[in-house]
């Protein structure tokens, strides 16, 4: 951090001027200089100098915790939301964690967009926690989602009250994301969807949609534009105590096969990161199968097939196209 005046109280522009003299130009400059030298010899007052110091300490360093507080705060801020999936939450060790970003990669028609619409359905109905959806696809629809809740309950005023639970956003690009995930900010700082119940997940489908088109020699900032959505997203994990579920496309490796979209620098984002393939996991049909690439808690590589049967659309199910859903949508953009 670079000194300059209005940083804090007390540096004054003649002593900025003075210390930038004496080769102090930075924070980390200032705070490790030998304070009473620099009063002598150009005149300042040293106790404004060690005054400035201390709130400049105060203001930017970062001061260590031991485990034990660390382990207090993870049990009253961590809650770990089931999936709906019995398999996916053995294989994410529960579910998915709030304050943690976790990430399904996989090719077009993987199930990345069904697992999404399945925990949604599963945490607005049986955990009675509202959903933040925000769609770059355009793929996310009310109509299957409905028809999701069906096989939960039967009854339509529980249907209706898990879609008022459910807030959906659309962004189509990377800039409309960042405002979006201002909107989402400035929801749970004013608590205005309180009323619905608290906000425990945030799903994005998809992050690779929005942030594709800006990467490559012809966009320079495009890494800068990627690594900002990902910080806005951690904070926002980690303010609210929230769970961030993200979907990622797949590139072809340069060896053959498929690596997650976004590069290695995308990598570190996710504490979390599954992959999904469809595979015929038996002579009838193919099913979704879930591997596990990333994992603070498990290990790398276990799978799981994705026991889907409880969520099959009943047939003579009563959704019909549109009908009757646009009420139970919270918030769109």
């Amino acid at each position: 951090m670079i000194l300059r005046v209005g940083l804090c109280p007390g540096l004054s522009d003649e002593m900025v001027q003075v210390l930038k003299s004496n080769g102090i130009k930075t924070v980390v400059d200032l705070v490790s200089s030998d304070l009473e030298d620099i009063a002598q010899k150009n005149s300042l007052s040293y106790k404004t100098l060690v005054a400035v110091r201390r709130v400049l300490l105060a203001q930017f360093s970062s001061f260590p915790v031991n485990g034990a507080d660390l382990y207090e705060e993870l049990k009253h801020t961590t809650a770990i939301l089931s999936t709906g999936i019995e398999s996916l939450d053995k294989l994410l060790d529960s579910g998915i964690y709030t304050g943690e970003v976790t990430e399904l990669v996989g090719a077009p028609s993987a199930g990345k967009t069904q697992v999404c619409l399945i925990v949604a359905a599963n945490i607005s109905h049986n955990l009675k926690q509202t959903v933040l959806y925000i769609d770059s696809t355009g793929g996310f629809t009310s109509a299957r989602l409905l028809e999701l809740l069906n096989c939960l309950t039967e009854d339509e005023e529980e249907q209706a009250e898990a879609l008022r639970r459910i807030q959906v956003l659309r962004a189509f690009d990377a800039y409309k994301m960042l405002d979006v995930l201002q909107e989402v900010r400035s929801y749970m700082s004013q608590q205005i969807l309180s009323t619905s119940g608290p906000v425990k997940l945030l799903i994005v489908d998809s992050i690779s949609a929005v942030i594709c088109p800006f990467l490559g020699l012809r966009q320079p900032d495009g890494m800068a534009l990627m690594m900002h959505l990902a910080r806005e997203m951690k904070t926002l994990a980690k303010e609210f105590g929230i769970a961030i579920l993200l979907t990622n496309h797949v590139t072809r490796a340069a060896g053959g096969g498929f690596k997650p979209a976004l590069g290695c620098s995308w990598s570190f984002i996710p504490n979390t990161r599954l992959l999904l393939e469809k595979r015929k996991v038996n002579s009838e049909k193919a099913g979704q199968v879930a591997s596990l690439m990333k994992s603070p808690r498990q290990a790398f590589g276990v799978q799981a097939e994705l026991d889907l049967r409880n969520w099959e659309v009943k047939k003579g199910s009563p959704v019909t196209s549109g009908e009757g859903l646009h009420d139970g949508m919270g918030v769109s953009s």
